[in-house]
């Protein structure tokens, strides 16, 4: 099984390369999208081979040792013609442990990209030495010349271990990442992780905004071909084709699947060992559904393995947010997570009836990935059948959905009586939603602004009231809510509204009664 620690599309980040004097053996037959298919096609019906492991020396480097292994500066791929783009491989070792294949397309026909071991620097002469020459790449990363005049160039996308990559806008850092595919996530029988094991790179003008490539996927259950297209900017948008072979029944089919880290926000209970505000690269999920229906789910670290289903049909979009984007909010000037990229996956055509799947992991360290969502159909894929699915893919600041409603700022909860009588006062939850933003923006401070708060699963709601938070220009909705009995949490969905039309969009919230929230009397 692949590891989930945060540090698997880290390393290298920092690097742009250049392959001057690496060799290449060029074929001259045309190269497309259908040769990959057919490749993936042809592999869905040859039994599954693990990919053969790098030497186990090199599995068990560390980390910080890995992170040393860079490539040198002068080799970078195209940067002989001055191109707006550059690609750079990243070698080998730690858990990234098989290797991949790399070509280049161009007018000439298909080159296929050979390792170069002096092409890396490494931390020791001792581990330089022991360097197989024909080690293999894991994986590369994308650079592009941003600005007017496309003189500042920077890292935006890492295609690093199985088939995770990870891309920013222009001002952001690496945080959240993305998937080809996910298999099985969060089922008692483990999860598999297919790998892009061959990538096929057409080599862009010099002048080019956007690059394309593609990526052969082999997995136990599954083949796929990928076509992505790839445009930077403020905001980086990748268009996303797939072509799935199955090779068995896929009990739980993860489309278009994202994956981040939440430790705890405002709505959990701050660790008495941590003195940063919050630790998180997202924290809400954002789905709007084929109703049009726009639902926000803050996040949580559950001190159990949760997963929520959104059901709906022909889902319009679904993204994990970051939405905090002010230093104060986290004071951390090496991870700076005010600065993580939201990501946003809409849907080209429609996807049928399914469920958009939030699995939140428990976790004790910002080193690990805790949190994954995807949509998944409702019909399991059959053995043999094919699959293509479409979408674009953007990473980016918090607006990336292009919502136009009031949206949650933050959500926090506290503990009170709540006039409660009946002896259950430490299970009786004050919750506060704070919506500013979208339709809310042109509201005067005596507008008519009311909630629509809805109780589910047996919560009790004993009161609510908005009120106008003229400090920070929003609205602020108060719940006073009980849990339905000892073995229920709570469950919520609110919004504000001015009687005739939504104001916001659908907070919607469940918290189980065994929580990480320090109520009255203790921990409840």
């Amino acid at each position: 099984m692949l590891n989930r620690s945060r540090v698997k599309t880290r390393s290298c980040l920092g690097l742009l390369f250049t392959l001057v004097g690496v060799p290449l053996v060029a074929t001259a037959a045309p190269f497309s999208f259908q040769n990959v298919i057919a490749r993936a096609k042809q592999l869905a019906g040859q039994p599954y081979r693990r990919p053969p492991a790098i030497p186990k020396y090199l599995r068990e480097l560390g980390y910080r040792t890995f992170e040393q292994i860079k490539l040198k500066p002068k080799h970078w791929l195209w940067s002989a013609d001055h191109s707006r783009f550059r690609v750079g491989p990243v070698s080998a070792g730690y858990v990234f442990d098989h290797p991949i294949k790399l070509h280049v397309v161009d007018e000439s026909g298909v080159h296929a990209i050979r390792y170069l071991r002096d092409a890396f620097s490494y931390p020791t002469k001792k581990l330089q030495e022991r360097i197989p020459a024909d080690l293999g790449y894991a994986g590369f990363q994308i650079g592009y010349a941003f600005g007017a005049k496309h003189t500042r160039r920077r890292s935006f996308l890492v295609f690093l271990g199985a088939s995770y990559f990870r891309g920013v806008g222009d001002s952001e850092v690496y945080g959240t990442s993305a998937r080809g595919i996910a298999i099985d996530t969060g089922l008692p029988t483990g999860e598999q992780f297919p790998r892009f094991t061959s990538y096929w790179l057409v080599r862009p003008r010099p002048d080019a905004d956007a690059m394309k490539f593609y990526a052969l996927l082999n997995g136990k259950s599954l083949t796929g071909a990928y076509r992505f297209v790839v445009y930077p900017g403020k905001r980086t948008h990748l268009m996303v084709k797939a072509v799935l072979f199955t090779r068995r029944v896929v009990k739980r089919l993860g489309m278009a699947p994202l994956t981040s880290m939440f430790l705890y926000g405002t709505n959990t209970r701050e660790p008495a060992d941590n003195w940063r505000p919050q630790v998180h690269d997202s924290d809400g999920l954002l789905i709007h559904n084929g109703t049009g229906e726009w639902l926000w789910h803050p996040l949580r670290d559950p001190r159990g393995l949760r997963t929520d289903y959104f059901a709906c049909r022909d889902p319009k979009g679904f993204g994990l947010l970051q939405r905090g984007t002010r230093f104060s909010g986290y004071q951390s000037l090496s991870a700076r997570y005010d600065k993580r990229p939201s990501a946003w996956v809409k849907p080209n055509g429609k996807w049928g009836t399914g469920h958009v799947v939030l699995l939140e992991i428990p976790s004790a360290s910002n080193n690990n990935d805790n949190i994954d969502a995807f949509w998944t159909p409702s019909s399991e894929p059959r053995r043999g059948t094919r699959l293509t699915f479409s979408y674009t893919l953007r990473f980016g600041g918090p607006g990336v959905a292009g919502e136009r409603l009031g949206h949650v700022a933050w959500t926090r909860f506290g503990a009170t009586d709540g006039g409660n009588t009946a002896g259950n006062a430490r299970h009786t939850y004050h919750i506060v939603v704070e919506f500013s933003g979208g339709s809310l923006a042109g509201l005067s401070r005596n507008a008519d602004v009311l909630a629509n708060v809805t109780p589910e699963d047996g919560t009790t709601v004993q009161a609510q009231y908005v009120q106008y938070v003229a400090p920070l220009h929003q609205w602020r909705l108060n719940i006073i809510a009980t849990p339905g009995g000892t073995r229920r949490g709570l469950r919520l969905r609110a919004y504000l509204h001015d009687g005739e039309r939504a104001l916001t969009e659908t907070w919607t919230y469940q918290l189980p009664n065994n929580n990480d929230i320090l109520l009255a009397g203790g921990d409840s």
